[in-house]
């Protein structure tokens, strides 16, 4: 399945697109893998597979440890790739959500050519401009590749107006400023960010940043047609690592998965 289709689906059932996110490698290849496997079993519609890079500047401490220890592990690139390979076997749409100098190191029209080879549907690039991104629009466009980028609240209309054009599959609206984490409130600003997005655009706009529970699932659903998490499926990993309790933290995010699947599912729009 494509994203295009998964929030198509999504759109026909009157609700919005859960889009699951955990890096490759944490706490190791394989519990990752089956850690997704239960995510998209539990109700993800889309899986954001994280590239681990060694400088994740956009990354809240939960995010960056578990990026640390996936490093330690000695995650490679090629990890990422099996990882994308084993979500998109299950039918979920996966994505590598990856810092820009992985891929250019790789070589762009070579990572898109493995990437596309392991099934996956694209990149969402959080550092990379349109403006600077040539090689990736050449590339996606050969293998055929959403290519997603980020609008944040501090984005003019102009910068928007640039952004949406050259997106492919969805729009990521990054709701508050600053670094990723799980907030004990949507933002504010989320709403607006929305809206301006939609006035330059058709495609689906997936709001990430800060949701962590159903609740807040299904405040971001009523004005978004995607709610992105990350953060909290981390922890949720993390926190059973720690325990040194790998085992546990399959069911966890399966929880989750599950109690984000409903919120996204309220009818409150």
């Amino acid at each position: 399945m494509t994203t295009t289709l998964a929030f198509g689906k999504a759109s026909a059932e009157d609700r919005a697109a859960l889009v699951g996110y955990l890096p490759a490698g944490f706490p190791t290849v394989e519990v990752a893998i089956e850690a997704a496997r239960a995510m998209a079993a539990a109700g993800v519609d889309i899986f954001e597979v994280g590239l681990p890079y060694s400088d994740p500047l956009m990354d809240g401490p939960v995010i960056a440890e578990a990026v640390y220890r996936a490093l330690a592990n000695g995650t490679r690139i090629a990890d990422t790739l099996r990882t994308v390979e084993a979500v998109a076997s299950t039918g979920v749409p996966a994505l590598v959500m990856t810092y820009w100098n992985p891929v250019d190191r790789y070589g762009v029209r070579a990572f898109a050519r493995d990437l596309a080879a392991a099934g996956g549907c694209g990149l969402i690039t959080p550092d990379l401009t349109p403006d600077e991104a040539g090689p990736w629009l050449e590339a996606s466009d050969e293998y055929g590749l959403d290519r997603v980028f980020l609008a944040a609240p501090s984005s003019t209309d102009e910068r928007i107006a640039a952004i949406t054009p050259v997106c492919r599959g969805f729009v990521y609206a990054a709701s508050l400023m600053g670094t990723t984490g799980a907030r004990a409130a949507v933002s504010a600003e989320a709403p607006s960010l929305v809206s301006r997005i939609r006035e330059h655009t058709d495609l689906p706009v997936a709001v990430g940043l800060g949701v962590s529970n159903g609740a807040q699932a299904a405040q971001v659903a009523a004005f978004a047609d995607g709610v992105i998490v990350g953060t909290a499926f981390v922890r949720a990993l993390l926190d059973a690592a720690d325990a040194h309790a790998a085992d546990q933290g399959i069911p966890a995010v399966s929880e989750l998965a599950a109690e984000l699947s409903a919120g996204v599912r309220r009818l409150t729009r």
